[in-house]
């Protein structure tokens, strides 16, 4: 199927998605002065061309949970088969295979020590032509995740952005704990972000209002926040690139933050290992990415050393598993 080609309009609702992907389209339609069918209509084109998916993700820190890099060496005829194997998994995302087609690089999230153990010393160590297995634990996120990519949306005014914004979630406090029912809707809202509370109630055998009120408490606490899947070619993005970062310790919070400010960067988080900022940055074209490394790595202070690869297959952005022929 091909990517339809946006207009003014459809990125305006894309980046009122991003500003709140739960928004209802009455909503989405008056602060954007079109009917409500038409931004149904034109939501409904994206979804079903798999070119834009809301997605309902947990929070990973406000549940107690830890995640970590993972990098993987397989045998070239591997490459592909454990890639997809991994989309498939519910814990993992960014699933991407970089340049040489030799390398698999993922987030996974693990909710204890069992689970860690069980993924990283068995599952993976033991797959038939992985060669090597590295993984790095996130210590603090930058860029991303709840905060998501502020570059990939820039279409409406700054009234527009203050009319759509939602509530902020409160100060973390204590940690989150899921209740009975809330797998399911975590679930249920990885497959669609926009599911219906009748939706939601089905798949957790709780009334309508059961499923407004605890989707809403989740959100308010900060265990569960929403975010745009999108292919970032349709807004004009055609080259991705990791970037493994050596860090003067004493410059980590500085380097990170200027770093996570430029457009560029998707994602930018410390971590364990000898490399301690990851980086996944996306840009217009090799040009720009250039200039990125040049301007927006290069001059900073306490930068040691920087290991690029670019992504040469997006299999899994975010939480949305994508088709085998992305």
């Amino acid at each position: 199927m091909s990517s339809p080609v946006l207009d003014g309009l459809d990125r305006s609702i894309i980046h009122a998605l991003h500003i709140d992907g739960r928004a209802p389209f009455s909503r989405l339609a008056s602060v954007l002065g079109v009917s409500d069918q038409t931004v149904a209509r034109r939501y409904g084109r994206l979804r079903s061309a798999g070119s834009l998916r809301v997605i309902g993700l947990p929070d990973a820190r406000r549940l107690g949970w830890v995640e970590w890099f993972v990098r993987l060496q397989v045998t070239p005829d591997a490459a592909v088969p454990v890639a997809n194997a991994l989309t498939r998994r519910p814990d993992t995302s960014w699933v991407c295979l970089t340049s040489g087609g030799t390398q698999i690089v993922c987030l996974t999230r693990a909710r204890n020590p069992r689970e860690r153990d069980a993924l990283l010393l068995g599952q993976l160590p033991k797959t038939p032509r992985v060669t090597g297995v590295t993984a790095h634990c996130l210590l603090r996120v930058f860029a991303g995740g709840p905060s998501g990519w502020h570059g990939r949306a820039d279409s409406l005014t700054p009234e527009q952005v203050a009319a759509l914004a939602p509530e902020p979630p409160d100060e973390p406090r204590e940690r989150v704990v899921l209740q009975e029912g809330d797998e399911q809707m975590l679930a249920a809202l990885a497959r669609d972000g926009r599911a219906t509370y009748p939706d939601i109630a089905k798949a957790t055998n709780w009334s309508e209002a059961t499923a407004k009120r605890r989707l809403e408490q989740l959100r308010q606490r900060g265990a569960l926040f929403f975010d745009v899947d999108i292919d970032p070619l349709l807004l004009g993005y055609e080259t991705l690139a990791i970037l493994w970062l050596t860090v003067e310790p004493a410059m980590m919070r500085p380097a990170a933050e200027a770093i996570a400010a430029h457009p560029e960067v998707a994602f930018a988080a410390a971590t364990t290992g000898p490399t301690n900022l990851l980086v996944f940055a996306v840009c217009r074209d090799v040009d720009c990415l250039y200039d990125f490394l040049e301007r927006g790595i290069g001059n900073l202070p306490g930068i040691r050393q920087v290991e690029s690869a670019p992504v040469i297959r997006n299999s899994k952005r975010v939480g949305a598993v994508q088709a085998s022929g992305q």
